[in-house]
C-alpha cells in the first residue's frame, strides 16, 4: 500500500528558504514519479516540480525556476523540495504525489496517489 507523508512547512519571510520532506513507503523511484503541487485559497491546484526515473529528470514551473530545486534520497525513501528565495505568491499548502511512471508531469491528473499536504506561509 502506497503511503505519503509531507512535511517541512512554515511561516517565512519573504527571501526566506524551507525544505519539504516527501517521506513515502510502498514503492521505488525506481518506476514511479513523484510530483510536488502547491493549492492557495481559492486557486486551482498547481504543478510545482516533478522528478521521474527518464528524461527529463526533473521539471519545474516557470514561476519557481531558479529558486526550487528538487532532489531524492532512495535510502530514506525521501524527496525534497528546497525552495529559496520564498515569496508571498508562494503561500499554499503543498503536496507531494506519486504515480508509477518513468515520467514525471505537472497536471494533476498524472497522478494518483497523494499526501496528506504541508502549509507553507510566506509573509513579513
Amino acid at each position: 500500500q502506497l503511503h505519503i507523508v509531507e512535511s517541512g512547512g512554515g511561516l517565512v519571510q519573504p527571501g526566506g528558504s524551507l525544505r519539504l520532506s516527501c517521506v513515502f513507503s510502498g514503492f521505488t523511484l525506481d518506476d514511479h514519479a513523484i510530483g510536488w503541487f502547491r493549492q492557495a485559497p481559492g486557486k486551482e491546484r498547481e504543478g510545482v516540480s516533478c522528478t521521474g526515473s527518464r528524461g527529463p529528470i526533473a521539471l519545474f514551473a516557470d514561476s519557481v525556476k531558479g529558486r526550487f530545486t528538487i532532489s531524492s534520497d532512495n535510502a530514506k525513501n525521501t524527496v525534497y523540495l528546497q525552495m529559496n528565495n520564498l515569496k508571498p505568491e508562494d503561500t499554499a499548502v503543498y503536496y507531494c504525489a506519486a504515480e508509477r511512471a518513468a515520467y514525471c508531469g505537472l497536471e494533476f491528473y498524472d497522478y494518483n496517489y497523494w499526501g496528506q499536504g504541508t502549509q507553507v506561509t510566506v509573509s513579513s
